[in-house]
């Protein structure tokens, strides 16, 4: 073997040489990383389902216990125990009576919680239940489910839960998770129960609200592995719980279904019912997708390297050696964005070719990003008065419709001033063909604005301009970013309030930074939903104002501004845009 090495030639040698470093170098460090990241990957993943399912099980558990707090309130209350009384001494003659004291309690008890859909108390002298509610003609309470649960459970049994079914008590038909509670009275009181129907839809919200962006899913199952909401199956098979979980409160397994998918499976029992198990599992391909990926990555780089291994050892010899690391160092520089380099050389072999190639690639590239960089702005320009061009016939067509109806109506001196605060609304707005404005003329612009609109709706709103720092007025800023602000809080947020709106805007300036500040006590908004529909698709993004805004921002400022949403509904909604203070207009 040694002296079959001897005899190659020098290419050879290091075509041999650099082909099996190559090859053994990447197998290595492409195994130990693959094996690597594929546990710490499913450990992480393990811990991090482990904490979402603990977390969605005590919020569970927080609810139904509140359900349980709250039926014992009405029990300890005295229209309850009057009512016990009765069924003690079987008394039928105040049934009416009874029923309608109960009225307040049960509708405090279902507005303390929201989840519970109905509430019927079953006694031998009658059922007692919110008026509100219309009893399901022709079901008789021994024909339910309900029923069924109480005559196959234990003596000794205080409450029960009855997994997801229809209602069957009350006309709604709603898919229903039952509470059944035995009162709390001096003495046991047969066949009185209370029955608090839970709407499986606000259960599966709790479920829902706390799943992190990925593949796990969740759902609760008795210990039988039988879905406890009616609307969800159990998708994995019974001996999944049988075998695995049995009665432990909590833990993690690996499980394959019969199919021959692999899951992680992670469970956490609920205190308030441990018969009921919150199980979370998610497939282990599609967590270790990442890792394949990864691996396949690994052997392209293997064979992208292998062929540069052939190519590059072809050209190894004593004489080139300087010459090849001189280029190779030019190119190091070239990565490091230094494209003022350029390859010298005295010869005029191969490498001094190669290198002349290498000086005019590197000025074509700095011709190439020049003309990018002027198509860009070009671009960017062009979207720009684009957009604004889409907010100021938006605006105007709203303005003058209002004004031809004050005119209608001869409310000549309204026009008047109406015409008089356009005129200087678009000379602000227009501001000589200018994309770029002060903060003083934009504050001017949205108080012109909002002074037309509180004239066209005087039992509107109310409104106030704070005045900033003398020091920020002169600040230069992208135009028409208020009052499209503005004009939204008009048209959304005060659209069904029943008492008079008002709108606050504010500027300041806090570590270099421009914040303006729209603020309204309208109807409000889902902040989070709004942020995620303004990141979504062009046409599925419903807000005209803000989405037009937010991309005026991003294509004048960049990734240095921002449009952040807070929103209490019914109390206060604020808009506020962050962006760089700049003492020029930017290049």
């Amino acid at each position: 073997m040694k002296r079959f090495f001897r005899t190659m030639s020098l290419k050879r040698r290091l075509w041999v040489s650099f082909v099996l470093l190559t090859v053994i170098c990447i197998s290595v460090t492409g195994t130990y990383v693959s094996v690597f990241f594929s546990r710490e990957m499913k450990t992480q993943a393990s811990t991090t389902s482990q904490n979402t399912l603990n977390k969605t099980a005590q919020v569970f558990d927080e609810r139904l216990r509140n359900i349980v707090v709250s039926i014992s309130t009405l029990m300890m209350g005295e229209p309850f125990q009057h009512m016990l009384e009765d069924v003690q001494s079987g008394n039928r003659d105040n049934y009416y009576n009874r029923l309608s004291q109960l009225q307040t309690p049960f509708a405090q008890m279902m507005l303390a919680e929201q989840s519970i859909d109905s509430v019927l108390v079953h006694t031998p002298i009658g059922e007692f239940y919110p008026t509100e509610n219309r009893r399901s003609k022709g079901s008789s309470f021994e024909d339910t489910v309900i029923q069924n649960e109480i005559e196959n459970a234990s003596k000794a049994w205080s409450t029960l839960w009855v997994r997801g079914h229809e209602d069957e008590l009350f006309s709604r038909r709603t898919p229903v998770i039952s509470l059944i509670m035995k009162p709390l009275f001096d003495i046991q009181l047969p066949g009185v129960y209370v029955v608090v129907n839970i709407r499986e839809d606000r259960l599966e919200e709790l479920i829902q609200a706390h799943l992190q962006e990925g593949s796990l899913k969740q759902l609760v199952v008795d210990r039988n592995n039988e879905g406890v909401f009616s609307s969800m199956s159990a998708k994995l098979e019974k001996e999944l719980l049988y075998e695995r979980i049995d009665g432990s409160d909590r833990g993690h397994f690996e499980y394959t279904s019969s199919g021959g998918e692999v899951y992680l499976v992670n469970y956490s029992a609920l205190e308030m019912n441990p018969n009921w198990v919150l199980v979370g599992y998610q497939s282990k391909s599609e967590l270790l997708a990442p890792v394949n990926r990864m691996r396949w990555t690994i052997l392209t780089i293997m064979g992208v390297c292998v062929i540069l291994a052939l190519i590059m050892s072809s050209m190894l010899s004593e004489l080139l050696l300087k010459p090849l690391f001189k280029l190779r160092n030019l190119m190091f520089k070239v990565e490091q964005n230094q494209l003022d380099v350029r390859f010298e050389s005295l010869f005029e072999d191969e490498i001094s070719q190669v290198g002349h190639k290498f000086n005019r690639m590197l000025e074509q590239i700095g011709e190439l990003i020049e003309e990018v960089k002027s198509s860009e702005q070009d671009k960017r320009k062009s979207e720009i008065k684009a957009l604004q061009a889409q907010i100021d016939p938006h605006f105007l067509y709203n303005t003058l419709n209002t004004i031809y109806w004050k005119s209608i109506m001869e409310e000549h001196q309204d026009v008047s001033e109406m015409i008089v605060s356009l005129s200087l609304l678009f000379r602000r707005g227009l501001n000589g063909g200018q994309e770029i404005t002060t903060l003083g003329q934009e504050l001017e612009h949205a108080e012109q604005y909002l002074k037309l609109q509180a004239m066209c709706y005087p039992d509107l709103f109310d409104y106030e301009i704070e005045k900033p720092d003398e020091k920020l007025l002169g600040i230069p800023v992208l135009k028409i970013l208020l009052q499209p602000l503005a004009e939204n809080s008009i048209l959304h947020g005060f659209q069904d309030l029943p008492r008079r709106g008002f709108i606050r805007i504010g500027a300041s300036a806090s570590e270099g930074k421009l914040l303006l500040t729209v603020t309204d006590n309208g109807s409000g908004m889902d902040a989070a939903q709004i942020e995620n529909m303004l990141d979504g698709p062009e046409d599925e993004r419903g807000s005209y104002a803000l989405s037009n805004v937010r991309t005026r921002l991003f294509l004048y400022y960049g990734y240095k501004a921002s449009m952040r949403f807070a929103s209490e509904p019914g109390v206060e909604t604020t808009v506020q845009l962050i962006i760089p203070i700049q003492e020029e207009e930017s290049e």
